[in-house]
């Protein structure tokens, strides 16, 4: 059962506690040299003065001090309140609070320094519950989705595919859900935008305005508020690619996911890309770097696939963990196990990237009408050959078997890290830093 909660700006680190202390000491200072002065000219008053009635000399002294200090300490609070109001005002939102904002700004900005890659609704599920825990995010997004709205503006306006940049810069924007609502708005059939989402217009317009995607997405980032940074993988669009078992290829993100037979492995194109030079850095500062949720050929490995990204994860000083999907997705992983997603993993990228594995263990969540997958089953003796800790908790929405709860899966991650922190300070690993170059 969780205690109550404490005011916000009791919260470390919100620099207010201080400040407050120091301006009641000089108040308390100040009222001590007044006291001196009145009770001097207090003593000279005849008995029956108006003054020495309205302050009460019938009654003891006690009751008297303890009056006038109940009353100085409310016009004190009053008016501390009133001055921080008026200061902080012309920063907040309408609908906030002055100490929501102070929140955002103070305790948020001290948060641990988050690194989360890949795409799809995963990622932005992921986003929207570590928000609350840090400013200090940073969500790398792969860019290989050439399906939609995505595909025909890649196709028709030669940029990189925003949808999986939109679906994050909605779920970090302080304004969510309304900005979710605002991004994801898709224009009617015959309007001339069919199917278009704003969003993706509005990324596709920043670009042309800025010559530059990877400019675009950074200036998106300010102009929507978003509480850490949305960063593309790469400068450039991607080609995913895949072997099914049967030795059959497909090309295109949109055509792997609606595989009909299992796949083998997945390369992208092209496949000696650099990575985004900031994203390289934010993954080598991070404390925690993040892979999945996701679609694991079309959203978790493209990211991983850029050997500067896969390098990068490597060398990190900070905690890795990979979060296993709550449920299979036909197409990509029908029948896959817990161990299976990690084993495709290790296939690709290699052994040894990864501290944690967090696994969903309530298998009772509600499930979709119509829905064609089923809860990844947890098998823990196949888990145990690979040398990782293995984390399982309650992570899934209860009212959606398909999809993580994102406040439960941010938690998770949250004890993991201060965990692991306090378990053992952490290492730098006997790994060469790649060197970060620009796309």
């Amino acid at each position: 059962m969780k205690g109550p909660r404490l005011p916000r700006w009791l919260y470390p680190g919100m620099h207010l506690k201080r400040w407050l202390l120091v301006l009641f000491f000089g108040i308390t200072v100040l009222g001590l040299g007044a006291a001196i002065f009145l009770v001097e000219y207090y003593r000279g008053l005849p008995d029956d003065s108006f003054i020495i009635t309205i302050t009460g000399a019938g009654l003891d002294r006690p009751v008297r001090a303890a009056l006038v200090a109940i009353g100085g300490i409310l016009l004190t609070s009053v008016g501390v309140w009133g001055l921080m109001r008026s200061i902080v005002s012309p920063f907040v939102t309408r609908g906030d609070s002055v100490l929501e904002v102070l929140y955002t700004k103070r305790y948020l900005a001290r948060g641990p320094r988050i690194v989360a890659l890949g795409g799809g609704t995963g990622l932005s599920t992921l986003l929207r519950g570590l928000k609350g825990y840090s400013a200090n995010i940073t969500a790398i997004v792969t860019l290989a989705d050439d399906g939609g709205s995505s595909g025909r503006l890649r196709q028709q306006l030669g940029i990189a595919p925003p949808g999986d940049i939109r679906n994050c810069i909605a779920a970090l924007a302080d304004a969510e859900p309304l900005m979710t609502q605002l991004m994801q708005y898709r224009f009617p059939p015959g309007s001339g935008l069919d199917d278009h989402a704003f969003g993706n217009l509005f990324i596709a317009a920043m670009t042309a305005v800025t010559g530059d995607f990877e400019e675009a997405v950074r200036e998106s980032n300010r102009v929507l508020a978003v509480r850490g940074q949305v960063l593309p993988a790469t400068s450039v669009p991607l080609n995913l690619a895949a072997t099914l078992e049967s030795g059959r290829r497909l090309v295109g993100q949109a055509s792997i996911s609606a595989a009909d037979e299992p796949i083998a492995m997945v390369a992208i194109e092209p496949a000696d890309v650099r990575a985004n030079a900031e994203a390289i850095e934010r993954i080598l500062e991070a404390d925690l770097v993040v892979v999945g949720p996701g679609s694991l050929y079309s959203s978790v490995l493209p990211n991983l696939l850029i050997s500067d990204i896969r390098d990068a994860v490597a060398a990190a000083n900070g905690i890795r963990a990979y979060v296993c999907n709550v449920a299979t997705q036909p197409g990509e992983t029908g029948f896959y196990s817990a161990a299976q997603h990690l084993e495709a993993l290790i296939n690709h990228v290699g052994d040894g990237l990864f501290d944690y594995v967090l696994l969903n263990d309530n298998h009772d969540a509600r499930r979709p009408e119509g829905w064609l997958g089923q809860p990844v089953q947890v098998d823990v003796r196949r888990l145990e050959s690979f040398e990782v800790t293995i984390v399982e908790e309650d992570l899934v929405d209860v009212t959606n078997a398909h999809r993580h709860d994102p406040a439960k899966l941010a938690a998770a991650l949250m004890r993991i890290q201060q965990q692991d922190r306090a378990d053992r300070p952490r290492q730098r690993r006997a790994v060469s830093q790649p060197t970060a170059s620009a796309g």
